[in-house]
C-alpha cells in the first residue's frame, strides 16, 4: 500500500476527492479542511494499493495538483486493515508488477545527478578495481563492482528514453561520461603513484591473470551478461526490490574495465587499454538496451492490464 498526503487549494478539493473515490484500490480517505497553510488550502489523506497508485498519481497531476498544491507519496510497510486488504484485492494486477513512473523518474533523477559524492564513489571503486586487476584478485574486483554507483545514471538514461524526457537523458549521459572520465583519470594518477612506490609493475599487468583477463577480452558472453543484468536492474527498481541491485552491480564489468584501461594506459599497453574500453562500452550498451526494452515491455503490459480492467468494469 501507498500513503498519499495532498495539500490542495480549497476550490479544488471536491474534484480531487471525487477522483480518489472513483479510483479502484483506494481507501482510508480523510479530509481536514483549512489545515494547510503553505500552500493555503485543505489536507487530504488516503491510502492506495500500489498497483493503482500510478493511475491515481497521473490523475492528480492531470488536475494540476502538483503545481497548485503538493503530492507526497510514502510506502506503507505495515497496514492492519480489512479495508486495505480489500483495496489491494480490488485493484487490477499485482503489486509486484506495478510501475510507479513518477517515483521511478524521481529516483533515477536523484541517482543520475553529477555530484562530488558520485564521482568520489566511482573513483574509489575504480582504484579498488585497479588493485584487483594488477593482483589478479577476484575479491577486489567484486568489491569494486559493488561500490560503483554507475547503475543510477544508466537507469536514468533508460527511463528518459521510455518517458521521452530529454533533460533526464542528458543529465544521465553527462553523469555517466563525466564520471567515468574523471574516475579513469584518477586511476591513471593512482597507477603512477603505486608504480612509484613499487606496488604496481608492468610485469603483473602482462601476466596471464586467469581471474581477471576477461576484463580486456570482450566477447558475446560479456554482452549477454550485460543484457541480463540490465533487465534485472530495471525490474529491481520498478518493483521496489532494491536488494537485487547488489547482484546487478557485481555482475557486469563496467568499473573493472575502466580501471584496467587506466592502468594499461599508464604502462603504455594500448592494446589492452583499448580492449578494456571495448568491454566497458559493450557492457554499457547492453545495460541500456536491455533496461529500455524492459521498461517498454512493462509499460505495454501494464497498459494492457488497465485496458482489460476498464473493459470488465464497463461490462459488469
Amino acid at each position: 500500500m501507498l500513503h498519499l498526503r495532498l495539500l490542495i487549494p480549497a476550490d479544488r478539493t471536491t474534484e480531487v476527492v471525487h477522483l480518489i473515490e472513483k479510483t479502484v484500490g483506494t481507501t482510508h480517505l480523510a479530509l481536514v479542511p483549512g489545515a494547510a497553510r503553505d500552500p493555503r488550502g485543505d489536507l487530504v489523506l488516503c491510502d492506495v494499493a500500489r498497483e493503482a497508485g500510478d493511475e491515481l498519481i497521473a490523475g492528480l497531476r492531470s488536475l494540476g495538483i502538483d503545481k497548485c498544491g503538493s503530492i507526497s507519496v510514502n510506502n506503507i510497510d505495515l497496514s492492519l486493515s480489512e479495508r486495505a486488504d480489500q483495496a489491494e484485492e480490488d485493484a487490477p494486477g499485482e503489486a509486484a508488477d506495478a510501475v510507479l513512473w513518477e517515483q521511478l523518474e524521481e529516483a533515477t533523477h536523484e541517482e543520475s545527478t553529477l555530484s562530488v559524492t558520485y564521482i568520489a564513489f566511482l573513483a574509489l571503486a575504480t582504484m579498488i578495481a585497479a588493485c584487483g586487476v594488477v593482483l589478479d584478485n577476484a575479491i577486489l574486483i567484486v568489491g569494486a563492482m559493488a561500490v560503483g554507483p554507475e547503475f543510477g545514471p544508466l537507469a536514468g538514461f533508460c527511463t528518459a528514453l521510455v518517458q521521452r524526457a530529454p533533460r533526464l537523458a542528458w543529465r544521465s549521459f553527462l553523469a555517466l561520461i563525466t564520471g567515468f572520465a574523471a574516475a579513469m583519470l584518477v586511476a591513471v594518477v593512482f597507477s603512477y603513484f603505486m608504480d612509484w612506490v613499487d606496488l604496481f609493475e608492468a610485469a603483473k599487468l602482462d601476466a596471464e591473470r586467469p581471474n581477471t583477463n576477461f576484463i580486456y577480452r570482450p566477447d558475446w558472453f560479456s554482452f549477454v551478461v550485460a543484457v541480463l543484468a540490465g533487465s534485472a536492474g530495471m525490474l529491481s527498481l520498478t518493483s521496489a526490490k532494491s536488494g537485487a541491485l547488489v547482484g546487478v552491480a557485481i555482475s557486469v564489468t563496467t568499473v573493472p574495465a575502466a580501471a584496467n584501461a587506466a592502468v594499461a594506459f599508464s604502462y603504455q599497453k594500448y592494446n589492452q587499454a583499448w580492449g578494456s574500453v571495448e568491454q566497458l562500452l559493450l557492457n554499457l550498451l547492453g545495460i541500456v538496451l536491455a533496461g529500455t526494452l524492459t521498461l517498454l515491455l512493462q509499460k505495454f503490459l501494464w497498459s494492457e492490464q488497465r485496458t482489460r480492467t476498464a473493459s470488465k468494469s464497463r461490462t459488469s
